[in-house]
């Protein structure tokens, strides 16, 4: 049976409105985000990750085009049904200091918990559940701001499991985790994706990482001093040029399309080691 993106879009022109006026990051995206995969968003800074993931969850407007979920235009949704739906965990230093790691937790059942907020068991439940599936259960009644950066991404992160929606999009989840704590969070986040159903999209700069666990890679890259995407496209459904390079890892290291995304003067993709290496 074939699978239907739970996110979708069409056209999907990202950027911002500031002092200058409209700034368009990226024109054209034709993207699909499948249940049950965990899909790594790769591109060096300035890429625009961040933004196109703030697009897909609608903290930003869309400069052109559409964000379509489960079928339906991104406009129509209510923020009481989106939170629903979606649950987000971005690099944004959140002033939550002053209230404990499972206060924090618990914050991610409020699409499930009506006007007064009470938490029942199953809400207790799924608070435990998140924390230990981020490996930060010991933690529960610590505060927050005697967490350190890693712990505090990890609450984070468990907040965003508490919510239970049946996506969740993260911005650099691992970018504060030691070597071991990065590859448990992946592996744990590929297999909610897997066994729960869930549409997990995560932004990383861990090539190595998101190889060993993605089951799609998205590469977006870098903008010219112009402003348009580097040639490292591919076609879109229309026929027109798509800055954005999609497919299954194995897939995109047999094509060359890794090789031809980050290698430069002065690094190349070995596709046999799967890593990034000094050109000699």
């Amino acid at each position: 049976m074939e699978k239907r993106p739970v996110i979708e879009t069409r056209s999907l022109s990202i950027g911002y409105t500031g002092r200058g006026g409209r700034h368009t990051v990226h024109p054209g995206l034709d993207l699909q985000l499948f249940p049950g995969e965990l899909t790594c968003l790769l591109g060096r800074n300035g890429a625009g990750k961040s933004t196109l993931l703030k697009t897909l969850c609608g903290l930003l407007p869309p400069l052109g085009g559409e964000v379509r979920i489960d079928g339906r235009p991104l406009r129509d949704y209510s923020p009481e049904q989106l939170s629903a739906r979606v649950g987000v965990v971005l690099t944004e230093r959140t002033q939550a200091g002053g209230i404990s790691v499972y206060d924090l937790v618990s914050l991610g059942r409020y699409p499930h918990t009506g006007f007064f907020g009470t938490l029942r068991e199953k809400d207790h439940a799924a608070v435990r559940a998140a924390l230990e599936a981020v490996g930060i259960a010991h933690k529960a009644e610590s505060h927050v701001a005697e967490l350190s950066d890693g712990e505090r991404q990890k609450a984070f992160i468990a907040k965003a499991l508490a919510q239970e929606c049946p996506i969740i999009l993260l911005d650099e989840p691992t970018a504060f985790l030691d070597v071991t704590s990065r590859l448990e969070t992946m592996l744990s986040l590929r297999r909610l994706a897997h066994e729960a159903g869930k549409a997990v999209l995560l932004s990383t700069h861990d090539l190595d990482t998101a190889l060993q666990t993605a089951d799609r890679l998205w590469l977006l890259p870098a903008i010219s001093p112009e402003g348009s995407a580097t040639p490292n496209s591919s076609a879109a459904s229309d026929g027109s040029a798509s800055p954005l390079i999609c497919g299954a890892p194995d897939d995109l290291v047999a094509d060359g399309s890794l090789e031809r995304f980050f290698g430069n003067d002065t690094l190349r993709f070995d596709p046999v080691t799967s890593r990034l290496v000094a050109r000699k």
